[in-house]
């Protein structure tokens, strides 16, 4: 009988224990299954109203910037045409080119709109030339009657033909320049010593002006970008024509061509876009916008994120509410007890640690409180300097090619192998390739001194050959401190630096010196110059002031080098800076001696400080 009644007992206590967290867990799971629910509902469906809403309004803007476009384009073809027609109707129907020469009105009407136009020229249907401005001396050997424009107007009295961009290559131009012309011709009647004949005129217009108008509509316009072509398909315009016409990419303007004007949905080369098409009106010219999907996509990231953010900021307003809910079924101590087994089994700091009850468990709560501020702030701390390292990882990263060294550099190739400098050429190119090879070191931001001088070396080989020894270098290195670790990209731009604001314009020979060795406690990099230095109110600023703009320099800047070290090593470490006006300036560098080893440099990587790696 006492069996039985223990067992009794076991059994409601254990029932007791149960039913309540029972109660609450179904609550919980039932409210939020039906908030989850309903909130994923609401957040997709109006998610996807914006998506569609998003789509439309780019979609209509587009379309308002290619009829502005198409506008710009047929004011400026008419504005073409209406002169065509002065020369024609009011200058040859009028006179006998036989007996009267139609020089001066041609030369009136280009001197008129000659920034719009590169030559006049009128031809006899045999292909003879009459007149001409502002050149009329044909080059040896051109016939005319070959040439597209010519074999188009022949067959078409009183209509208008606009041929494709073309180099314009008829007459000899004592400047030796070559023009890229879109031609405007059309077949004339003439009247030769009173005689009927015919004739084709020929006016070149600027084709630089039309490409103007669509440089500046697709300068702000994203992945979004528009072209040109004519009825047949063949680019008038693109951004990217010489990658298209040499087949490096590709574009689907044949088929665009065939499409009436608005809208049109395709797949091109696996990737889904929009196509807005106009005709522009006297020239059967398609003016084509292309929207690929990460066009519409670039607007709806900051939005998707949002919805996500709103969506669980609801989800978890709701299942706060639920939660306040079920806790009101249970006692004070059991939703402090919860909130310690989460700290214990570390699943997560909750929001909100429960203060209320009895005045111990009250005490309880708020000492649990306090303790939780205190962790969220660490994290928070830990937080703020792991996004200032990456911030300066990024930094060092986007500063490893300076695309107009790199441009100026490639230049200097090309110069060279036009001039049969081939030894100086592949010197260059090497230089070039092992200074791209240490900039991008496998990623690693923490490399040897030994690579860091040689990719100095690198650069300033390089620049000697590009400013034509205007100045010479010299390097004092110690051979010890090699083996030492170093932040990448420290010494270039200080270099850099000696090179655009020291030595590069001076008048007498100009003299960098880069030293590096030990001193007490650490390793000292010097960069000194011979040039004009630095006044004494700048170089105050130097190091502290962040919102200088950047000059013609590293793009990378003295505090940014300055930063990373100070960033990676500790504030005992960085950039010193010495400058007297027309003496020259000193720029050293404190880096602390660390040996180079695998282990070291991925506790550095990992952001562990210059003490720690010791």
């Amino acid at each position: 009988m006492g069996s039985r009644e223990r067992t009794g007992k076991a059994g409601r206590r254990a029932l007791l224990g149960v039913f309540p967290r029972t109660i609450r867990f179904t609550i919980l799971l039932s409210f939020s299954i039906v908030s989850v629910i309903c909130t994923t509902v609401l957040a997709l469906s109006l998610y996807r109203l914006f998506v569609q809403r998003s789509q439309q309004m780019l979609t209509e803007s587009t379309e308002q910037v290619l009829e502005q476009v198409s506008e710009n384009l047929e004011d400026y073809l008419r504005n073409m045409r209406r002169i065509s027609d002065a020369m024609y109707f009011a200058v040859i129907k009028n006179k006998d080119i036989g007996i009267e020469s139609v020089d001066r009105e041609m030369e009136l009407l280009y001197e008129a709109n000659r920034d719009n136009l590169i030559s006049f020229a009128l031809y006899r249907r045999n292909g003879t030339l009459v007149s001409a401005v502002p050149v009329d001396i044909e080059k040896p050997r051109v016939d005319v009657r070959g040439q597209e424009w010519f074999r188009s107007a022949k067959g078409q009295m009183e209509n208008l033909h606009f041929s494709t961009p073309h180099v314009q290559n008829l007459f000899d131009d004592l400047s030796y320049r070559y023009h890229w012309v879109i031609s405007l011709s059309r077949l004339v009647d003439l009247t030769e010593e009173g005689q009927p004949s015919e004739g084709i005129l020929l006016v070149d217009m600027n084709y630089s002006t039309i490409e103007r108008m669509m440089d500046d509509v697709n300068a702000d316009s994203g992945t979004r970008y528009f072209y040109l072509c004519d009825g047949n398909g063949e680019l008038i315009y693109h951004p990217r024509q010489m990658q298209v016409l040499s087949g490096v990419l590709a574009e689907n303007n044949k088929v665009a061509a065939s499409y009436d004007d608005g809208v049109h949905s395709e797949v091109f080369l696996g990737e889904r876009r929009e196509i807005v098409v106009d005709t522009v009106s006297y020239t059967g010219w398609k003016l084509v916008s292309v929207m690929p999907a990460s066009y519409f996509a670039l607007g709806l990231n900051s939005t998707r994120t949002l919805a996500f953010l709103v969506a669980a900021l609801v989800l978890l307003a709701v299942l706060l509410v639920n939660r306040f809910v079920a806790e009101r079924v249970s006692e004070p101590l059991t939703r402090l007890n919860e909130s310690i087994c989460r700290l214990e089994t570390g699943r997560g700091v909750h929001p909100h640690i429960y203060i209320g009850g009895s005045t111990e468990v009250e005490h309880l709560g708020r000492t649990l409180k306090a303790y939780m501020e205190q962790i969220q702030k660490l994290m928070r701390d830990i937080v703020v300097e792991q996004e200032e390292k990456r911030k300066s990882e990024l930094d060092a990263l986007q500063s490893q090619i300076n695309p107009h060294f790199l441009y100026n550099t490639l230049d200097s190739i090309i110069w060279m192998i036009e001039g049969e400098s081939y030894r100086e050429a592949v010197f260059m190119i090497s230089e070039l390739a092992s200074l791209f090879r240490i900039s991008l070191s496998r990623g690693k931001t923490i490399i040897r001194l030994e690579d860091e001088l040689h990719h100095a070396k690198n650069y300033m080989n390089i620049q000697k050959v590009r400013f034509k020894n205007a100045f010479t270098v010299r390097y004092e290195i110690d051979p010890k401190v090699k083996q030492y670790c170093t932040v990448k990209l420290i010494v270039q731009p200080i270099l850099e630096n000696a090179i655009y604001y020291g030595v590069k314009d001076m008048e007498d020979e100009g003299e960098i010196v880069v030293r590096a060795g030990f001193e007490e406690g650490g390793i000292k990099i010097t960069v000194e110059d011979n040039g004009y230095g630095i006044p004494a109110s700048e170089l105050s600023r130097l190091l502290v002031d962040t919102g200088r703009a950047r000059g013609h320099g590293s793009g990378v800047g003295l505090i940014n080098v300055h930063s990373r070290i100070r960033l990676r090593f500790g504030a005992r470490y960085g950039l010193q800076i010495e400058s007297e006006p027309d003496e020259g300036t000193r720029v050293t560098i404190h880096l602390p001696a660390i040996l180079y080893s695998d282990e070291t440099q991925q506790r550095l990587e990992e952001g562990r400080k210059a003490g720690d790696a010791t």
